[in-house]
């Protein structure tokens, strides 16, 4: 059997760096596709988003798990005092 080649990502010559900056990308594509569902002509500022998902992070861990949910940023945006969201 002929082992199937998983992307360039998935090879272990890859450095991790590589790996993380494009997780990185692919979460902004998401989130600006999901904001573009509530309006169209936002912007983000990077040191927002990067600070807002790293307190989320904390509450999903708090929480005991590995998957941020949508609970989680509200709680974030709550305990920071910040309007809802959803």
């Amino acid at each position: 059997m002929k082992a199937r080649n998983r992307g360039p990502l998935r090879d272990p010559k890859v450095p991790e760096e590589y790996r993380a900056l494009d997780a990185q990308a692919a979460l902004l594509v998401l989130v600006r596709e999901i904001a573009q569902d509530f309006k169209t002509d936002l912007r983000f500022q990077s040191s927002a988003l990067v600070d807002l998902f790293g307190y989320t992070n904390l509450c999903t861990v708090h929480g005991k798990r590995v998957t941020i949910m949508p609970k989680d940023i509200q709680l974030t945006r709550r305990i920071r005092g910040e309007r809802a969201l959803m």
